[in-house]
């Protein structure tokens, strides 16, 4: 696995880049022995020490976990421990998603855009026409045939607040999103009243 540390305006020790490598070297031969890049940043907030875990866990699978302490080792092990954790809740549901996504469709690509807000429009010079959302960002994204359940699992895994997908039981476009109180909401055009 490839493992990138990094800290933004914290300077690492090598002892502390050797600990973080084998520690997640550890995790992931012990729970996902097919794990492909690791990216840890180490931050500091006033009086503590963050990091922050991304996992690249296998294609369409990534994992997040952040930690804080008063020093970086302490902050690495509370990150560390929410990766394990996750990976020892979600390792059987993963393993038999992934044997089943080898007997089905290839997902459908999309395009993901960003955009930016639009401005004040009495701050705005008047224009002759309507004011578009100027795109700063694009990328390519799959849109992956899935049970609700495992669309709830991949969500939860990557840490994102919405999420499109194929529900295998109808064919459609269905959407999940973290709702404010904390629930998941469902959206499914296909469901009969």
């Amino acid at each position: 696995m490839q493992i990138n540390v990094s800290g933004k305006q914290v300077d690492l020790s090598d002892a502390l880049r050797t600990r973080v490598a084998s520690s997640l070297d550890v995790i992931a031969a012990k729970y996902f022995d097919h794990a492909m890049e690791a990216n840890v940043t180490f931050g500091r907030a006033r009086s503590f020490f963050t990091c922050d875990i991304n996992v690249h866990a296998g294609r369409g699978l990534r994992l997040r976990g952040e930690g804080e302490a008063g020093d970086a080792n302490a902050a690495f092990d509370d990150a560390a421990e929410h990766i394990a954790t996750r990976l020892r809740r979600y390792r059987r549901r993963v393993n038999d998603h992934h044997r089943a996504l080898a007997q089905r469709e290839r997902p459908q690509s999309a395009r993901a855009y960003v955009l930016r807000a639009e401005a004040d429009e009495s701050a705005a010079p008047p224009t002759s026409g309507p004011a578009f959302a100027t795109v700063i960002a694009e990328t390519q994204t799959e849109i992956s045939v899935l049970t609700v359940g495992d669309a709830v699992m991949r969500m939860d895994l990557a840490d994102q607040t919405v999420m499109m997908f194929r529900n295998s039981a109808t064919g459609e476009l269905n959407v999940i999103y973290r709702r404010p109180d904390g629930n998941i909401g469902w959206i499914d055009p296909a469901a009969k009243s």
